[in-house]
């Protein structure tokens, strides 16, 4: 499980984000102060919530801290919206900042979005199982050796679910890995797009559907095909 530190002092804030996250599968450890929060560090924490505005010290100062030792991903939190502290935190190493208030799912988006980058590096390596291939530079599917004719969004949600076979994707998380243009990211494209991807693969075998779908949780690639 991904484990995040967030480093915040009020107890509101907290509440939100801990529902957010661990309803989003992700373990949430929870320090109030800038001092505790370093003391809680260590390499099972994948990605750090940096309030600036903490009671000991500021932001700022924690996370020039935190880089002598360490270079996990840090997100600052903050109430300030001006440019020159975005600026600052960004020169200083943090990775993301988002002003207050910010939705659970601009959060999200925000963590997943780092976490892509900093834990899944982009490789050129085909991936496969005994009946589906993916080459990640070419950006094709195969299926039992044959290119399946996938759109620029069927080919990045088949890309999602094998990297992590077995897991069931919201349409919410989808949208947020896979689409690039928000004006199109909607519940129903999502339907649609796991639609398109099954029709592809019963061209070439009626009886073959690689897609699980769970009522009310979402999608994601069976674990035995």
């Amino acid at each position: 499980m991904i484990q995040i530190l967030l480093i915040e002092d009020e107890p509101g804030i907290q509440e939100s984000i801990q529902i957010a996250l661990e309803a989003d599968g992700f373990l949430l450890k929870i320090a109030f102060t800038g001092a505790e929060g370093l003391q809680m560090l260590d390499d099972c924490i994948s990605l750090i919530l940096l309030d600036i505005g903490l009671p000991d010290q500021n932001g700022f100062d924690i996370l020039k801290q935190i880089r002598q030792q360490h270079q996990i991903p840090v997100i600052f939190l903050t109430a300030r919206n001006s440019e020159i502290d975005k600026v600052l935190g960004l020169e200083i190493g943090a990775d993301d900042y988002i002003v207050k208030p910010f939705s659970p799912r601009e959060l999200l988006a925000r963590i997943r979005a780092i976490l892509r980058r900093t834990q899944n590096p982009v490789s050129s390596e085909p991936i496969s199982n005994q009946k589906i291939r993916i080459s990640l530079d070419k950006k094709l599917v195969y299926f039992n050796g044959n290119s399946l004719n996938l759109s620029p969004y069927e080919y990045k949600t088949m890309e999602l679910f094998f990297k992590w076979p077995g897991r069931i994707f919201t349409r919410e998380e989808i949208m947020d890995n896979v689409w690039t243009e928000p004006e199109d990211s909607f519940d129903r494209a999502v339907d649609t797009v796991i639609k398109n991807i099954r029709a592809r693969f019963k061209e070439l075998d009626p009886n073959f559907d690689p897609i699980e779908t769970r009522r009310g949780q979402g999608y994601g690639l069976k674990e035995i095909i």
